[in-house]
Order: C-alpha cells, then structure tokens, then sequence
C-alpha cells in the first residue's frame, strides 16, 4: 500500500517523475518548425523555437515552395526580419522571379532573428503537407512544429488544412501553435 506521502513525493517529481521527465527530454532531439510569409509565422517560429530551446533539440526551419500562386501578395509583407514584395505578376517579370532564392532569404532571416546559428534550413516543393512529411521523415523529426492558419477559406473548407493533413497522415507529435487573432469583446 502507498502511503499519502510517497503518493504526493512520486506525483510531484519523485525518482519516478524525474526518470520519466529524462527520458522524454531525451526523446526529442530534433524539431521541425514549418514557416510560410504569413505574419503569423514569427509567432510559430518564436513559439517552437522556445520549446525546442526547452528540450535542447535540434532546430530545422521549412518553407514549403507551393503553388507560385500562393505567392501573389499583392502588399509588402514583414516578418521575422524579411521584407518584400511577393507579388509575381507587374514587380517582378517571370524570367527574373526567384522563388527558391526568395525562401531561402526567408529562411534566413528567420534564423537571423531567432538569432541561433546552428538553425538549420530546408526548402521543399510541393504539396505542403506531404513535402511536410517528407522533411520530417528526411531529418528524422521528433516533434513537427506549425500554425493552425488555413490561407484560403475554400481549402479550408472542402480539403482540410494543411495541419488537418498532416496529422492525418503521420505518427510523429505535432505541436500546432494557433495563430488565429483573438477578437475582442
């Protein structure tokens, strides 16, 4: 029988509770953060890279390059450090827009201003969840960090989010950070 005493020691990190803590903190060396050119993004970014910092883990930054019309913006967008135009169509010509190089700018940046150089960076293309999965599995992830964002209603709507997607689709833990702005009332 255990007593009240050994109960309350165990539950509030006896041996037992630190053994189990060590090992799950040993578990998760390697986290995947996945960013898009969504303001949201710096709070994705800074949220698993505190978490990741937590668990003295690896950090790997995905941008995902999807569907160039993804990146028609027609504003001047800021985040993390990076600013520009995405807009493809009247800015840049279609022989001098540089998607590949633009993201990894991106990526850069961000790790800039998460200010760690051991940040690692992955640029993949495609479908975003599946190139998701696939960086994941490539880097052999512990923990999939993304936001909780849908960009377009209808996807949204009729297939799922990307996040919906992944976690469908995978065994590896996702930390989903919502990004949605809170209203207030």
């Amino acid at each position: 029988m255990i007593t009240r005493k050994n109960f309350l020691k165990r539950f509030f990190g006896g041996i037992e509770g630190r053994e189990r803590a060590k090992y799950q903190h040993e578990k998760m060396k390697k986290i995947l953060i996945t960013l898009d050119y969504d303001p949201s993004a710096q709070k994705v970014a800074e949220t698993g890279f505190s978490f990741a910092k937590t668990m003295k883990a690896e950090i790997t930054l995905l941008h995902v390059l999807a569907d160039p019309q993804d990146y028609k913006v027609a504003e001047h967008i800021t985040v993390m450090g990076f600013a520009g135009h995405l807009d493809t169509s009247e800015v840049m010509q279609e022989d001098t827009f540089n998607s590949k190089k633009l993201s990894m700018q991106f990526l850069d940046k961000s790790k800039l201003y998460l200010g760690d150089n051991r940040i690692q960076t992955l640029l993949e293309e495609g479908d975003c969840a599946e190139a998701i999965l696939k960086a994941a599995y490539k880097i052999n992830a512990d923990v999939i960090v993304m936001g909780s964002h849908s960009r377009k209603w209808f996807e949204n709507t009729t297939m799922g989010s990307v996040t919906k997607k992944v976690l469908q689709n995978t065994t590896i833990p996702v930390l989903i950070i919502p990004t949605k702005k809170q209203s207030k009332s």
